[in-house]
């Protein structure tokens, strides 16, 4: 038998059937392998166009659907495990722990954000207007279900200041409609440890129906009621989101919109605090434009500061600020930071005590913190209804803030996280604990960095931290009775530095992109003066149509040539450009569709100095005079001028191009109005003779212009009007010809 060498094309053609064995392709690649066989004359060009000759393969949508439902609804026992250890984390990593390595680390940083979790829930039980004992059941059960749904390393999740004032707002409104005064001091302890009862009569006392019952409740068991209820409302949000792979929803909330929500929401914290800081007694401002309304009340009211407030807060401010200034400085050479904040509460609550603060100079203090656990209780369903609305942002913001943070932590020390899992466990870490009368819980920046600079290496330090959390709950509660609220009130505004000191960066900001600031300002603006509600919802609206404005009126250029290169750039941004002869090159910076569809024309239009539209109609016009004058047997235009000389004006002297090439390396998508856009010019010009080359398409463009039926049929026109590269495109304009008759192309 004769032998004879197959190319290497046979070989590649051998693959790609083997590949599509399962398509309708396979009869026709053995089939086509078969004569190849047979005839050596064929290139691997030819191979190829031929192989890939379009056919219409015939997909049965209902049976894959069908399949994909049926895995989807198995259950085996592997897969039962699967989804068990996805939902909760903590039983992958936890059997590989590394207990030599990481144990001293975990401890560590556990003992320090604990330490700073005690003298901050007590004291953002302010924000939140509720007893320093539900923002220490919060830390404790937040740290605990963290530990055992969340995937970030080095997350600290507990109490967040901004958190705990969006809760607070919206006690303090439902106190205000259930007719509570806010002003008016709770009783000092729980009474007999019933969530329900009052031990000392209040002003007014509320009826509402549990499970069917009716309840009198107080002023404090109200309000955890309302907090209560709000958290798990919240925390069902966030289960939802992570059900229906709602995270995108974050994606919405950019870092400026954020940073000046926060910023924003630090200047009521402030406000809120300044009251306490002086020892004045005030009305609780509610509602839009709460801090100006509170700064008048504190200005009309300064003459009543307890001069015992003003003289600790002044001393713990300065004390405060000057260790953190101290401990920032040099961080580097402390191994943890200093427990500035509980060294200050435990020697104000010394002093307080021993020196009869209370008692002699009418100091505010916190009063008695009970140890042990309140009963639990499933929070009310009518003050769910009530509270329904306000949950959905403060759910937003939670997940947002949390996230935000695991993503920032998971790439500075190289591992994943699962965004949806996040999302699971912050929505746990509110339903779980709202049935032991705590509120809601985010991840918060400052311990976050904090435990991250301790030598955090997995979630156990946050079961140190609660562990920390529950000895206090347990023994040491009581012993904050004599602190004062004006320390309580210093921490917390100290906390904000960071925040307050984004005003610092706004002309850097500034420089570095204008739209991103004036987003910045308008959410800062809307949180502080209206409400964090309404600063949160312009921040998002406002975001969003900036972009639509950038998309909208992007940016449109003329290239031109980079001397002795192939490369083409915007020739008013670099200088030395050449310009290419009989060619313009225009850019556009933006997906084109129905909404920039006319600004894109405009630019076209201004740049390169011609409306085809409008010297189409120029030309009709001169026609229309030019055969009124022909039967009139008169060889002078309407003009004055000869024939020909009319034909020459015909084109005006300013086209000087007889191509136009579109770059669309930014163009990331067209609609049916872009296609139907770049139909229009491709027509309009063509008119003109003037050529449209389109350049640097992504695949997505393409396969939209072949949808829409910008190449013609059997797309003929493909290799005449699309190139992958500015450069090609030159090329192929150089080597049109000109017609004869427009002698300005």
């Amino acid at each position: 038998m004769e032998k004879f060498s197959l190319p290497s094309s046979y070989i590649f053609c051998r693959l790609l059937v083997l590949s599509h064995a399962l398509s309708s392709r396979l009869k026709f690649g053995i089939h086509f392998i078969s004569v190849f066989v047979s005839r050596q004359d064929l290139t691997d060009d030819r191979i190829f166009d031929i192989f890939y000759i379009p056919t219409q393969v015939k997909i049965n949508r209902k049976k894959i659907m069908l399949a994909k439902l049926r895995k989807s609804c198995s259950c085996t026992p592997r897969k039962m495990k699967n989804i068990i250890m996805d939902f909760f984390p903590v039983l992958r990593w936890l059997p590989k722990y590394r207990c030599k390595e990481y144990i001293w680390g975990d401890i560590m940083s556990g003992l320090v954000i604990g330490i700073i979790l005690v003298p901050q829930a007590i004291a953002y039980s302010l924000l939140a207007g509720l007893k320093p004992i539900y923002s220490l059941y919060t830390s404790f059960f937040a740290n605990i279900i963290y530990f055992l749904m969340g995937t970030s390393r080095h997350v600290s999740v507990g109490i967040f200041s901004l958190i705990s004032l969006m809760v607070g707002q919206v006690v303090d409104r439902e106190l205000l409609l259930a007719g509570f005064d806010l002003n008016d001091d709770a009783p000092p302890g729980l009474g007999d440890g019933s969530l329900w009862n009052n031990s000392k009569p209040n002003t007014t006392a509320f009826n509402f129906t549990i499970g069917g019952t009716s309840v009198e409740c107080g002023k404090e068991c109200y309000a955890i009621g309302i907090a209560t209820a709000l958290t798990f409302v919240a925390g069902v949000y966030q289960v939802l989101m992570g059900i229906f792979h709602l995270g995108f929803v974050s994606m919405y909330l950019s870092e400026s919109m954020l940073d000046g929500f926060a910023t924003g929401a630090s200047l009521t914290i402030l406000t809120a605090q300044v009251k306490y800081l002086i020892g004045i007694k005030i009305p609780r401002s509610q509602g839009h434009g709460m801090l100006i309304i509170t700064w008048i009340n504190i200005f009309q009211n300064i003459t009543q500061a307890n001069l015992c407030d003003v003289i600790t807060s002044a001393i713990c401010i300065v004390v405060l600020v000057t260790a953190k200034e101290l401990g920032d400085r040099y961080k580097h050479k402390l191994k943890f930071p200093l427990p500035t904040e509980l060294v200050v509460i435990v020697v104000a609550t010394l002093v307080s005590h021993y020196g009869n603060l209370n008692e002699l100079y009418a100091s505010s203090v916190s009063g008695a913190i009970p140890t042990g656990f309140i009963p639990p209780k499933v929070p009310c369903f009518d003050l769910m209804l009530r509270v329904a609305v306000d949950a959905l942002p403060l759910a937003i913001i939670s997940f947002a803030f949390t996230v935000s943070l695991s993503e920032m932590c998971a790439k500075k020390y190289a591992y994943t996280i699962r965004a949806n899992q996040e999302m699971f466990a912050v929505g746990f870490c509110n339903i779980i604990p709202s049935f032991f009368h705590s509120f809601a819980t985010s991840a918060a920046l400052a311990k976050t960095l904090v435990k991250t600079s301790t030598g955090c290496q997995t979630q156990v330090s946050g079961v140190i931290s609660a562990m920390v959390v529950l000895m206090v709950l347990l023994f040491l509660a009581p012993l904050f009775y004599s602190l004062q609220k004006c320390v309580l009130a210093c921490i917390i505004i100290v906390s904000l530095r960071g925040a307050l000191r984004k005003f610092r960066d706004v002309p850097a900001r500034y420089h570095v992109n204008k739209v991103d600031t004036l987003v910045w300002i308008i959410t800062m603006s809307a949180s502080a003066l209206i409400s964090t509600e309404i600063g949160l919802l312009v921040g998002i609206i406002f975001s969003m149509l900036c972009i639509i404005v950038r998309t909208q009126q992007p940016r449109t250029a003329l290239l031109g040539q980079i001397q002795n290169t192939n490369f083409y750039e915007d020739d008013l941004e670099y200088k030395n450009l050449s310009s290419v002869p009989k060619v313009k090159i225009f850019r556009f910076e933006a997906p084109l569709y129905y909404a920039n569809r006319n600004y894109f024309l405009k630019s076209l239009y201004r740049l390169t100095d011609l409306d085809p539209n409008l010297e189409a109609a120029r030309r009709k016009k001169y026609e229309k005079k030019e055969q009124q004058q022909l039967k009139k047997g008169d060889q002078t235009s309407a003009n004055g001028l000869g024939m020909e000389e009319t034909i020459v004006q015909l084109v005006p002297k300013q086209i000087d191009f007889q191509a136009i090439i579109v770059d669309c390396s930014s163009i990331s998508f067209l609609d049916t109005t872009g296609v139907n856009t770049l139909k229009e010019i491709l027509k309009d010009y063509k008119e003109l003779n003037i050529s449209v080359l389109l350049a640097c398409c992504n695949p997505s463009v393409i396969d939209s212009l072949k949808r829409g039926g910008y190449f013609g049929k059997d797309f003929g026109n493909m290799q005449e009007l699309l190139f992958y590269s500015i450069h090609n495109a030159v090329q192929f304009a150089r080597d049109l010809n000109v017609p004869a008759d427009c002698t300005g192309v």
